[in-house]
């Protein structure tokens, strides 16, 4: 299981506490990215106490070669678009953990449109400043469960979560390729932007004719 917040992300010392139980007692194996301050609020004999099957990454870590690492299951994520692209584009089902603004649009898209994720179940976000003020939205017994049901026991319907995420993978990946949609898109943006700079200097070039 991969697991990471984004950059902006900021817990409160309890619901970090939480987190690090909750992947503890799964008795999972895991990557957690997680910020270098935010490492020294945990307990101090936490990432030897799961060194066996644990690995703590401080600060910045290169998401999308991990995921695409074909010994990942799973990604704990808190949903930011971009986290949530190179999921799809890895075929990586995700655990979702929004936090704010729209990443709870965005995990409607992986729960209910393409059903590649199971949710921690958080309804409310954070408020930037006010973390230690909200502390636990989910309890240690909570990521434990959905943790060890995602990536152990989940049964058909988890399989069923891959087998979706790997299809989207594919379709991702034909649609940046040569021909695919976003191939042409993208295309077609870089030729609106020069012609539109075209179109500027022949008008400035008019201009400075008139003065001339």
């Amino acid at each position: 299981l991969y697991v990471c917040f984004g950059s902006l992300c900021e817990f409160a010392e309890s619901q970090l506490l939480e987190i690090a139980l909750g992947l503890e007692s799964s008795n999972i194996c895991f990557i957690w990215v997680i910020k270098s301050d935010a490492f020294l609020l945990l307990d101090k004999d936490f990432e030897e106490r799961v060194k066996d099957r644990g690995l703590i990454i401080k600060g910045w870590a290169p998401q999308v070669l991990i995921l695409n690492h074909p010994a990942v299951g799973g990604f704990m994520t808190h949903c930011g678009w971009n986290s949530v692209l190179e999921s799809v584009s890895s075929g990586v089902p995700m655990i979702t953990w929004p936090l704010f603004a729209e990443q709870f649009y965005n995990e409607n898209f992986v729960l209910t449109h393409w059903k590649i994720g199971v949710g921690v179940g958080v309804e409310s976000g954070l408020a930037w400043g006010e973390e230690e003020k909200i502390g636990v939205l989910v309890r240690r017994d909570r990521v434990e469960k959905v943790v060890y049901q995602f990536m152990i026991n989940g049964g058909e319907e988890v399989e069923g979560m891959r087998k979706r995420a790997r299809k989207l993978s594919e379709l991702a990946k034909i649609a940046v390729s040569k021909g695919g949609s976003s191939y042409v898109n993208v295309g077609l943006l870089i030729d609106d932007l020069l012609n539109q700079k075209v179109e500027r200097l022949s008008k400035k070039k008019e201009t400075v004719d008139q003065f001339v």
